[in-house]
């Protein structure tokens, strides 16, 4: 299941995610927001689909704020989370590849809904390596 976030910035992207979720059958849980049309905080939503995620309830994430820096950065506020902005399919391959990467973060004002759902559909179907050097690397980020 993937969790879904964004904020009034991000609103109209994640109506393409979602369209693609649907025609390929997967499930996912919507944490809002549900309008463009009144700003809401975007940290309410990263927080959401973090918990989401760290309590099993969900496997993957995606948010979606303006730029998609301010969500990733409240959602990556969580221990055990790994969220990468990405604009480019290279990126969301390398970050499942290296990072395990648990939430994709994109920027509704920054990308066009084309690449976009291209780079939803990179990060869903590329598992993590499991290279013992990108497992060594994820630990010394978990580090506390």
């Amino acid at each position: 299941m993937i969790a879904l976030g964004c904020d009034h910035g991000g609103y109209d992207l994640m109506q393409e995610v979602i369209a693609y979720l649907d025609k390929n059958g997967i499930a996912y849980k919507n944490f809002g927001c549900f309008s463009s049309q009144e700003a809401v905080d975007y940290p309410e939503y990263g927080r959401a689909v973090a918990k989401a995620i760290l309590s099993g309830e969900c496997e993957k994430g995606i948010l979606i704020c303006g730029t998609g820096i301010g969500i990733s950065i409240a959602a990556n506020r969580y221990e055990g989370i790994r969220a990468a902005l990405c604009s480019d399919c290279f990126s969301a391959e390398a970050t499942r590849l290296h990072n395990d990467a648990n939430i994709l973060a994109m920027g509704g004002r920054v990308l066009g809904p084309g690449l976009a759902v291209k780079i939803v559909d990179t990060f869903l179907n590329t598992e993590f390596s499991g290279d013992e050097r990108h497992k060594r690397r994820i630990s010394k980020i978990e580090e506390r």
